[in-house]
């Protein structure tokens, strides 16, 4: 019971940060800035606490991949949010590139194509999709964002009601053995059913008329935040971790948090860009 109990309220806190801070880009994004890129910080260290087999790390190298992974989310922000010059909004990626290269190269002991693999390879999957989202946030509408966040979880909740009570089929047993075609397609259908909802009486507050609009959102988040489930479980099972981390009670790491949101962000995006603006 005690343990139901934190999961419930390390949750419900980790719920609130995302919907306060999206709701205030209204008026301010300090509040969304913080909270995702605290999130960029801890999933890149996760990382490399998930990948403790390899060579271990530097606590420079760490911190510089740290920094430019918000350096990263910082150049979406610059670059969705048109704020300063327009060429300036790649400059904290640029510098990142450098130093970190020049750092490599006073680490004769480190293989350097493994070193700079992982480092690469925790920007492009933690820091490039979450910086994904101030395009969502810009380019539509704030509350655009958070309607992907609640497709999210109430894929989640579908799934795993669904999978509890009618789980028969494994949807892909290699990598995630407890996931099935039941509990997939009860994500599935609880999504569409909420945008049909999300229409009839939501539109005043997320100012998207188009029921198409909402049903293609609403089967693009659910399908991909299957998929990146399935991603980071399959990080997960290569390196032999049951959690990406320990940072919220009751529910591991923060990558096992956003693991979905790192393929629906970017799948979302080219959805905005080339469907619903097009």
């Amino acid at each position: 019971m005690k343990n139901i109990i934190i999961r419930a309220l390390s949750g419900a806190v980790y719920v609130a940060l995302i919907v306060v801070s999206i709701l205030l880009l209204d008026n301010s994004p300090i509040a969304f800035l913080t909270v995702f890129s605290l999130f960029v910080v801890i999933g890149i260290k996760e990382i490399y606490d998930m990948s403790r087999n390899e060579a271990t790390e530097s606590w420079l190298v760490i911190l510089i991949d740290m920094l430019g992974g918000v350096g990263v989310f910082f150049s979406f922000y610059l670059y969705a949010s048109k704020s300063g010059p327009a060429s300036t909004w790649f400059l904290p990626v640029a510098a990142y590139l450098v130093l970190r290269c020049i750092v490599q190269l006073y680490r004769p002991k480190q293989n350097a194509v493994h070193s700079l693999e992982r480092s690469f390879f925790a920007l492009m999957y933690v820091a490039l999709p979450l910086g994904m989202l101030n395009n969502i946030a810009f380019a539509s509408a704030p509350r655009i964002l958070l309607a992907v966040f609640v497709f999210i979880w109430v894929n989640d909740t579908g799934a795993f009601l669904s999978g509890i009570a009618l789980g028969r089929h494994k949807l892909f047993e290699r990598i995630s053995p407890k996931k099935s075609w039941e509990g997939f397609f009860g994500g599935l259908i609880a999504c569409v059913l909420v945008a049909f909802a999300t229409n009839k009486w939501c539109n005043e507050f997320f100012q998207v008329p188009e029921l198409g609009t909402w049903v293609g959102l609403s089967i693009i988040v659910s399908v991909m935040a299957t998929f990146g489930d399935l991603t980071e479980s399959l990080l997960k099972r290569t390196e032999g971790v049951k959690d990406s981390g320990h940072i919220i009670p009751g529910h591991g790491g923060i990558l096992d948090r956003i693991d979905s949101l790192l393929l629906v962000s970017p799948a979302v995006l080219i959805y905005i860009a080339l469907i619903v603006y097009n």
